[in-house]
């Protein structure tokens, strides 16, 4: 969904939908040049080798009845399908709703949901809760400083993996001074398991490199059916701040602004970290809340590496209880302007989570 919110919907492929019919296509080592800057490589190996005070409720547990990745999804009905608009610039955006105690709300109607944007309601015109694949790129922090706790991580990581449905696609990405796509798309959890237990520590941390590769994998193909329409998301793991990537930070942001990528970040913190307060580890946690925040994800910040499988234990289930909401702006203006989302819904106690805005259309598209 990366002509991002200014995609029609036959390229878009539906609210907050992936498009993506992902083909594993490979990338070669070297770089290139993209507006300017120069764009971190990524090695491939052979695949099987608003609410207005602006806050972010945290992510709960699921309610009963919610289907889970790994649970068997019943069929999608021909009612219950997206549909594609042709010629129509759609805002489409992916919302989690909880209540008081952090449980997903799933059983909204269209009717439930109000949109604005800048101020101004909007007429939501598409609305879907059906339970959509998903595609996401797992990344996992290889450096140095996560020898110790690699293992734990790793174990965590492929249970995540594991709770994939056939029909969901990830990718596994290592990152320390390099950047690797250990296993490129795939439905198959034992692929994904490979991959992630070939991982090993060393090296520094390049996750700008990592994210930006990882949104830019997410963006090569779109879907051309509904069978191919997913949701899109990735799952970062780090402990420490990003200190050898090629791409400044605000870069790496206004891409993952542009896409219709969730960032759900993960802050491993340190015993040091944690008792000094450490400058490094600050700088990275507010990276990792404001890539959450902007693109509608969430981020996690444990203090010890035995809480890493509950907390992708909440993310798979909170990419499973999303809803779909499109609308057309009101605003007629094709200027590339920043324009800030609100989504509020009309039941007391809950509050609707998704991305902060969108960049308009621009009269040269």
């Amino acid at each position: 969904m990366r002509a991002s919110w200014r995609t029609t919907l036959l390229t878009l492929a539906l609210a907050g939908a992936i498009p993506l019919a992902l083909t594993g296509t490979q990338q070669t080592a070297g770089t290139q040049q993209a507006g300017g800057a120069q764009q971190p490589a990524a090695t491939q190996q052979p695949a099987g080798t608003e609410p207005p005070d602006g806050s972010q409720p945290a992510a709960g547990s699921q309610p009963a009845g919610s289907p889970a990745p790994g649970s068997a999804q019943p069929p999608v009905q021909p009612s219950q399908q997206p549909s594609f608009r042709v010629g129509v610039d759609i805002v489409s955006l992916n919302v989690t709703v909880t209540d008081a105690a952090q449980k997903y709300v799933t059983d909204l109607q269209q009717d439930d949901f109000q949109v604005y944007e800048d101020g101004v309601k909007q007429d939501v015109t598409l609305f879907n809760r059906t339970n959509l694949p998903i595609a996401l790129a797992l990344l996992v922090d290889t450096s140095a400083s996560m020898e110790t706790r690699l293992p734990i991580a790793q174990e965590a990581a492929i249970g995540f993996a594991r709770r994939l449905r056939q029909q969901d696609l990830a990718e596994m990405i290592d990152f320390d001074s390099r950047v690797v796509i250990l296993q490129s798309f795939t439905n198959k959890a034992s692929d994904l398991e490979a991959a992630i237990r070939k991982t090993s520590a060393g090296g520094s941390t390049s996750m700008y490199n990592a994210i930006y590769i990882a949104l830019k994998d997410l963006k090569k193909a779109v879907a051309t059916n509904t069978d191919e329409i997913r949701r899109q998301a990735i799952v970062v793991l780090s402990d420490g701040e990003d200190t050898s990537s090629l791409l400044p930070f605000e870069e790496v942001l206004d891409l993952a602004k542009r896409s219709e990528t969730a960032i759900y970040a993960i802050g491993l913190r340190s015993p040091e970290s944690t008792s000094s307060g450490s400058k490094g580890f600050k700088e990275a946690e507010f990276v990792l809340r404001q890539l959450s925040q902007e693109t509608g994800g969430h981020s996690y910040f444990p203090n010890q590496v035995a809480d890493l499988n509950s907390i992708y234990g909440q993310i798979a289930d909170e990419l499973s209880s999303q809803y779909t909401v499109g609308y057309t702006s009101k605003n007629p203006k094709r200027d590339g302007a920043w324009r800030r989302v609100v989504v509020r819904t009309t039941h007391p106690g809950t509050i609707a989570r998704t991305k902060l805005g969108y960049f308009a259309p621009s009269a040269k598209s």
